[in-house]
């Protein structure tokens, strides 16, 4: 895998402690008003892209679509991740700013 920018930045971001993963913890941190930004892998199944999606419509929280779960998981040290929540600010604006 090449080095990726986008995953590298949510490696720092979870070294910092800014980020939670698995869609139990990415759902808490949105309801709770945490999270600033959503990242939902690209292969995800169609009821959990629904459902984050809505979720963060709701919530009006940024969500992007990125990646594999592998990679996603990868990037953060795991197995795979099929959703994850940052909830710094300056995280999620930096990472916005490479996927948009």
């Amino acid at each position: 895998m090449k080095t990726d920018n986008i995953l590298s930045t949510l490696g720092l971001a979870l070294r910092a402690g800014k980020v939670v993963s698995g869609e139990f913890m990415t759902e808490n941190a949105v309801k709770s008003h945490q999270a600033q930004l959503v990242v939902i892998a690209t292969d995800v199944s169609d009821n959990t892209r629904k459902k984050f999606h809505n979720m963060c419509e709701f919530h009006q929280v940024a969500i992007r679509e990125y990646a594999t779960k592998d990679d996603l998981g990868h990037s953060l040290g795991k197995e795979f991740r099929a959703s994850l929540a940052v909830t710094d600010e300056g995280f999620a604006k930096a990472i916005l700013k490479k996927m948009d």
